[in-house]
């Protein structure tokens, strides 16, 4: 394969301009070595592009970068980065069509959730714009009268941001306008899946007027040893990790020698609660989306879908009766509603969950089957009576297959939503505002939501908890993951 650090792609309205290289120290190059790795389409299982490879030299040569740039950018005035931040905003939205289309291409979403990434991407950048302008340290008097208590934000320093394939845009956008806010350079890793994307962020980045040094991409096919080197250097202050529980524990053991800081949204098993008194129909159109958005490659995807036995046979109708009406197919096809699973390694291990489910006693009331290829697809399916121990109830599926628990009592429905290791997010519909709230309290995740499918915003702070990481992105506290809150001691 070339080593070609652009590239022109054909869409709709014309053609692309891919950068393909890495990019270190405000410049795209090649990797040392001209080592690419190809990204394919999931969809047709084309080859798109082939991405510069980065080798652990690389991956230093941008530590180095970030680690000079930080102390000018550090010092930065909250207004200038505010500006900064505010020119990012307007060039993802101005470019919101020939992201998503790109996304789609690399990962199979759907169009529309695919414009709905970048929007929510830029919407970030807006919300940190604003946050960090309105950021106020603290000044009193000791309860002794003796002296003054000051407090003070400064950037915790480089840090290190690794992104999961299944929102390409997304999960970089949220870390990157948090950590540019709080006065952070960064070096970002996107997954090998879906890298272009990611590119096409940092091109923005540059083109917003970022300094020399201070945003920083390295593409790899060897995340863990990229990640080994850089975790074991002391200049790096700060890794924000989304991915899988096996992966953020091994970070996290890396980070200790360096008593790193860290962030990690990890894992999750989301209990989809419908109690006796929900409005079926809200429930069971709110169940599609948190279920089958994004082929079900969501972490906060309702993994279990656990409903009081007294409504569940009517629920089951109104839920298998919208989930007939998705469409699968190529996510470039506007009128597509599932697209394609990632790659073929995430499509077997779908159809491995299912399988076993079926042979455990499990039973499909709507879809099943194989899809016709090329491409990884999975027909969206629903299954009922699967053990609450079996592993389609205690793994995160992580496609569009629904499981549906039946448990008798309002109270048995959350038990049943509290067993599991992880604790990210919880859903639960029901009409009564007093059994809303009494049921948030008892779920044991980071988030609930109460008769709505999706959690994510910019003014809200996005987290979990047990398995499923700690730290929070968005609302006040996101900028505050990439500061260090400072105290002075001042004697008058």
């Amino acid at each position: 394969m070339s080593t070609e650090i652009w590239k022109k792609i054909s869409w709709n309205e014309g053609e692309i301009e891919l950068p393909l290289g890495i990019y270190i120290d405000g410049e795209w190059r090649a990797a040392q070595g001209g080592k690419v790795f190809s990204v394919q389409n999931p969809a047709d299982e084309t080859v798109i592009a082939a991405v510069a490879d980065a080798g652990t030299e690389d991956s230093l040569e941008a530590l180095s970068a970030a680690t000079a740039a930080q102390g000018g950018w550090g010092k930065t005035t909250a207004r200038h980065r505010s500006n900064v931040l505010r020119s990012v905003y307007e060039l993802l939205k101005e470019r919101k069509e020939e992201i998503a289309w790109v996304m789609s291409l690399e990962m199979g979403k759907p169009l529309a959730e695919a414009r709905g990434e970048v929007q929510i991407s830029a919407d970030y950048f807006q919300w940190f714009s604003e946050v960090v302008t309105q950021q106020q340290g603290t000044y009193t008097e000791s309860p002794t009268g003796e002296f003054k208590i000051i407090t003070t934000h400064q950037p915790v320093g480089p840090s290190y941001l690794v992104t999961p394939w299944n929102f390409p845009l997304f999960m970089g956008a949220r870390k990157a306008a948090a950590a540019l806010a709080a006065g952070c350079t960064i070096i970002i890793k996107p997954a090998a899946l879906t890298p272009l994307v990611t590119h096409m962020f940092v091109q923005v980045l540059h083109e917003a007027g970022l300094p020399q040094g201070v945003v920083n991409l390295v593409t790899t096919s060897s995340s863990s040893a990229q990640s080994k080197v850089l975790m074991s250097r002391s200049e790096l202050k700060k890794v924000s990790f989304t991915g899988s529980t096996a992966v953020g524990v091994t970070l996290l053991k890396q980070a200790a020698d360096n008593v790193m800081a860290t962030s990690m949204e990890l894992g999750g098993n989301g209990p989809f609660v419908v109690l006796s008194d929900a409005d079926l129909d809200a429930a069971a159109e709110g169940a599609v989306v948190a279920k089958f958005r994004n082929a079900g490659q969501v972490c906060v995807a309702a993994n279990r879908i656990i409903v009081e036995k007294s409504v569940a046979t009517a629920f089951k109708e109104r839920f298998v009766a919208k989930v007939a009406e998705l469409r699968v197919g190529s996510g470039t096809d506007a009128s597509v509603n599932i697209g394609p699973l990632v790659d073929e390694k995430q499509r077997r291990s779908v159809q491995q969950l299912l399988g076993e489910a079926v042979e455990e006693g499990a039973e499909i009331l709507f879809g099943g089957g194989a899809f016709e290829g090329p491409g990884f697809f999975v027909n969206p399916t629903v299954v009922t009576n699967a053990s609450t121990d079996s592993a389609i109830a205690t793994s995160e599926i992580f496609g569009p297959v629904a499981s549906i628990y039946e448990v008798e009592g309002d109270e048995a429905a959350l038990d049943l939503a509290n067993q599991t290791p992880f604790g990210l997010v919880s859903y639960v519909y029901t009409r009564d505002v007093s059994q809303a709230l009494k049921a948030a309290e008892k779920l044991d995740s980071g988030m609930v939501a109460v008769n709505r499918a999706v959690v994510a915003d910019p003014a809200a702070p996005f987290g979990g908890i047990k398995a499923s990481g700690f730290g929070k992105e968005g609302g006040h506290a996101g900028i505050k993951e990439y500061q260090i809150e400072k105290y002075i001691a001042l004697s008058m």
